[in-house]
């Protein structure tokens, strides 16, 4: 039952993946009809791209979502809905994330959007944010470099936008086009900035260009800085080059540029003429507004439709799916509860188990406990009085037996895991230093700096134990291994850590046999009070031993 259950659920997957993939084919094949067609018919364009949405949206490509949109934008200002673009544009930034290698488009076009408005301080804003984004193409940065610096004139701001221009580098641009509007725009701004500047020779020479590279929107735009240049100096040459500019814009069929030329008739043509001029400015101003707002319209209904399809398909579909799949979900549901009393077995098992592993492991726990108690108490306890017995010469037999009696009671305590209250009442410090002082003898001295009850305020008595047995640990292998004849013991408190450091002059301790013997305690117990411990063994002779915890 568990191999059907996995079957179903990877069935299921594989029709999810499979559903997302046809979307997602679909989605490409449409979005790129949709290139095809844009600058070339931008409503059907618009069209593509829309279906190609609603099936990015199922398949959840934010990316391809952010780049659809863009080209929408791009179709909506090409035709005149401007505000359209821009609200496109901010819809794609919802699905766009930092470093998004189309960001760079999104923010220049809507510095395109703003200059045509003529908000041109909001433009410099949005093509400085595209300058700032990754480019891989110097050509895209030299072209937002380049409006960037018609905003600024725009502005009055001339310096600043010959800088712009000054820090092109022409050589490094392929298009020819591209370098005439960049040199034209050099010369333009050189002349707003000082009007005697003589720009007109420049702007022949590169409107003899443009016309030899077939480049007529360039040479709509030489026309237009003609004409404005000669309108004050030399009026004929301004309408001879303005009607230059309407014929042009005729031929290209460019409506604003048909508006420019007649605007800059008007300003130089006969005053007998300014009536058929104002008729012929307004009736193309009427039709191009008509034009944007037709525009408008339709983008907004093939959206709206497009919407409106969408939803309906989609609640065929949900109607569709919920009779096909009811068959399922009943099997589905069956499998599940067969399943879960399969899990439920497994799990009371494997709890079982479990408990057993804990039962035993807690045995093996209580035995470490209980050797490693013998080890302290017992065996270092034993040791402890053969070493006073050693070192002290008026320690007679009486006091041996007491000691010894001592360690046999304590002894007997373990195995009925009794607590030894006579411990809680001893100061801290005292235990600490007569611990150290009983492995003083003719041959070894010990000494103690810093061990005052200040030390040890605030330590319960389990971690003080713990710190007492390692203390004892180290005593008792230094009289066994080390042939030290000077041992230092440094206590120190610092806000709530205790840091102990023992030294002595013996041979050291090689690495292996720290797991050999009593020093493998130490270890763990420094660990159960959260502390630690570090063997220094690195120094010409003796050890030394560095530990630290923590008070709470």
């Amino acid at each position: 039952m568990i191999r059907y259950l996995l079957f179903l659920l990877i069935i299921l997957v594989s029709c999810k993946e499979k559903t997302e993939t046809n979307y997602l084919a679909k989605a490409d094949q449409l979005y790129n009809k949709g290139t095809n067609l844009l600058l070339k018919n931008n409503l059907e364009a618009y069209s593509k791209f829309q279906q190609a949405l609603n099936y990015y949206y199922k398949a959840k490509d934010s990316s391809n979502i952010s780049k659809s949109l863009i080209c929408q934008a791009i179709a909506q200002k090409y035709t005149g809905d401007i505000f359209g673009a821009e609200t496109t544009l901010v819809d794609a930034l919802n699905f766009m994330k930092e470093g998004d290698e189309s960001l760079y488009s999104v923010y220049n076009t809507l510095g395109d959007i703003k200059y045509d408005q003529k908000e041109y301080s909001s433009a410099t804003e949005w093509y400085n944010k595209a300058l700032a984004e990754k480019n891989e193409s110097i050509e895209k940065k030299y072209t937002i470099l380049n409006n960037k610096a018609a905003s600024e004139y725009r502005q009055g701001q001339y310096s600043s936008a010959l800088k712009a221009l000054q820090s092109i580098d022409l050589l490094k641009i392929k298009d020819v086009n591209l370098q005439n509007r960049i040199k034209e725009n050099i010369v333009y701004t050189r002349w707003l900035q000082d009007k005697n500047y003589p720009a007109h020779s420049e702007f022949k020479k590169l409107l003899t260009q443009k016309l030899q590279q077939n480049d007529n929107w360039g040479a709509n735009s030489s026309y237009s800085h003609l004409a404005e240049i000669y309108q004050q100096t030399n009026p004929a040459i301004s309408l001879f080059y303005a009607k230059q500019m309407l014929n042009t814009a005729e031929k290209i069929k460019s409506p604003e540029d048909r508006l420019e030329a007649i605007e800059r008739i008007s300003f130089v043509d006969k005053p007998s003429n300014a009536i058929s001029n104002f008729i012929q400015y307004k009736t193309l101003s009427d039709s191009i507004q008509n034009y944007k707002n037709a525009n408008r319209n339709r983008f907004a209904y093939i959206k709206y439709d497009s919407e409106k399809k969408e939803t309906e398909n989609q609640r065929l579909k949900v109607d569709q799916a919920q009779k096909e799949n009811q068959l399922i979900r009943q099997q589905a549901a069956l499998a599940v509860a067969i399943i879960a009393i399969v899990i439920i077995v497994i799990l009371y098992r494997r709890r079982q188990a479990r408990l057993k592993q804990e039962n035993e492991l807690k045995l093996k726990n209580d035995q470490l406990r209980i050797s490693k108690r013998v080890h302290d108490v017992v065996a270092n306890g034993i040791y402890q009085v053969m070493t006073k017995i050693e070192n002290q010469e008026h320690f007679d037999k009486e006091n041996a037996l007491d000691e010894l009696e001592f360690v046999y009671e304590k002894s007997r305590d373990i195995s009925y895991e009794k607590h030894d209250p006579e411990n809680d009442k001893k100061n801290h410090r005292d235990r600490i230093s007569t611990l150290i002082a009983s492995f003083k003898n003719e041959v070894i001295d010990t000494y103690i700096v810093g061990n005052e009850n200040e030390i040890w305020n605030g330590i319960s008595q389990p971690p003080f134990e713990d710190i007492y047995q390692v203390i004892r640990e180290l005593l008792v292998n230094m009289k066994k291994h080390s042939r030290a004849s000077r041992v230092i013991f440094k206590f120190k408190r610092i806000n709530n850590i205790i840091k102990i450091q023992y030294t002595d002059d013996g041979i050291g301790i090689p690495g292996a046999m720290i797991y050999k013997n009593g020093l493998t305690n130490t270890e763990t117990r420094i660990a159960a009070i959260r502390g630690e411990i570090i063997f220094d063994n690195k120094s010409e002779k003796g050890l030394k031993v560095s530990i630290s915890f923590p008070v709470s």
